[in-house]
């Protein structure tokens, strides 16, 4: 059996989350049907073109108020607050300080490894990668190939975890171990037999989403 060298984590939904209540709010204010922005963001082609690179994402936002009848609510959207999962970061500099390689792929936008720096999640992680600079998305395996040849390894030797199932498809056709992502006490558990994890606050560390 191959041994597990790396662990490559999905961004958002594990290490970046947003406040649930945050949009619902802003969708009433604004005089939006539930659900408006969400389905308007994340539909096709719209979603496909931001996360390979096709589009940046200040086009995204305003093709989002063309389409809702508001680009002020489109922009407040896109400031959202958001928060990284200290627990998840403190998993992954445990994962480091055992030797292994952690690293983070993520379906993005030309701006979001400059948020992930502004969060502090960056400097926890031995690589970042950025669909919007790969031009491959998740599930396509040629987006978890780039990761295992920019890393010098093989799919058997990647642990990889997302909260979408959707995602894992082609890590798994690649031969990486997957892990559907729902809490981090879950994902330590899953990574035990690889490093024993310890976390300081795992009632509190539960998937938000």
């Amino acid at each position: 059996m191959t041994e597990i060298r790396a662990v490559l984590f999905d961004f958002d939904g594990v290490i970046r989350h947003f406040d649930a209540g945050f949009v619902p709010e802003l969708e009433s204010t604004y005089g939006l049907a539930p659900g408006t922005i969400a389905s308007t963001a994340f539909a096709q082609p719209l979603i496909t073109e931001l996360t390979t690179g096709a589009i940046p994402r200040r086009e995204w936002l305003r093709r989002i108020g063309e389409t809702i009848g508001s680009y002020e609510a489109a922009a407040v959207w896109g400031s959202q607050p958001t928060h990284a999962d200290q627990d998840v970061l403190a998993l992954a500099d445990q994962l480091r300080a055992s030797g292994l390689l952690t690293a983070v792929l993520t379906n993005g936008t030309d701006e979001v490894r400059a948020e992930a720096e502004e969060l502090g999640v960056v400097e926890h992680f031995d690589a970042f990668f950025n669909t919007a600079e790969i031009g491959w998305i998740k599930p396509d395996r040629r987006a978890f190939q780039h990761v295992l040849d920019e890393l010098s390894l093989t799919g058997p030797e990647v642990f990889f975890t997302d909260d979408s199932l959707g995602k894992l498809s082609g890590a798994a056709e690649l031969g990486m171990t997957v892990h559907h992502y729902t809490s981090v006490v879950s994902l330590c558990t899953a990574l035990n037999p690889l490093v024993p994890c310890v976390l300081e606050n795992a009632e509190s560390s539960q998937h938000p989403m």
